[in-house]
């Protein structure tokens, strides 16, 4: 069992029911799966076919490297001329992470990535939404240890978004202050 997903059953669950007044562990805000988003942006739009390949490619595998899984790719749902976006192109990459492989992620995004950013200084409170989840944005993916800054040739951005079955912002501000996320004061 990973200590993340321990440290929530023994001492988290304990701690929001005594905060909140919850009389059953189950009704306990609880993270529910962790979305990894990349755009291609304007380098898939405007390079030809094949280096749109190679690059959609590159991004893939490196969000591989960071999930542990396969991602999904995005297509554009209409076409845009003033962005020189047509229907059906590829446009993002997305994970969703579920149960164990989640589990690992976010125990990696805490305790290595996070700290690994230049200038870090916590995450902001604004990040969480009313809906109690984590919006995180990241410029560069090469905070995270799996990806090896010698090889890679494109420095890409990426959105993690932490989902949680929370009621409102205090809620899941909470949970992820017990949990362990470094969220500015």
């Amino acid at each position: 069992m990973d200590k993340l997903q321990k440290k929530f059953n023994t001492e988290v669950i304990g701690a929001m029911m005594k905060q909140f007044g919850f009389k059953n562990p189950m009704s306990v805000p609880r993270i529910t799966k962790v979305t990894i988003n990349s755009s291609f942006g304007k380098q898939a739009v405007t390079k030809t076919s094949s280096e749109r390949e190679k690059m959609i490619n590159l991004i893939s595998q490196d969000l591989a490297l960071i999930s542990g899984q396969k991602p999904n790719l995005v297509k554009s749902k209409k076409s845009i001329a003033g962005f020189k976006l047509r229907e059906g192109l590829e446009i993002a990459a997305m994970v969703t992470l579920r149960k164990g492989r989640m589990w690992d992620f976010l125990e990696r995004l805490i305790y290595l990535s996070l700290p690994k950013s230049r200038d870090f200084q916590g995450l902001n409170i604004v990040s969480v939404d009313q809906g109690g989840n984590l919006n995180i944005g990241f410029r560069e993916h090469i905070n995270f240890p799996e990806i090896f800054t010698d090889k890679e040739k494109t420095i890409i951005g990426l959105q993690v978004t932490v989902s949680t079955n929370a009621k409102n912002h205090e809620q899941g501000l909470a949970l992820f202050r017990l949990m362990g996320f470094p969220i500015k004061k």
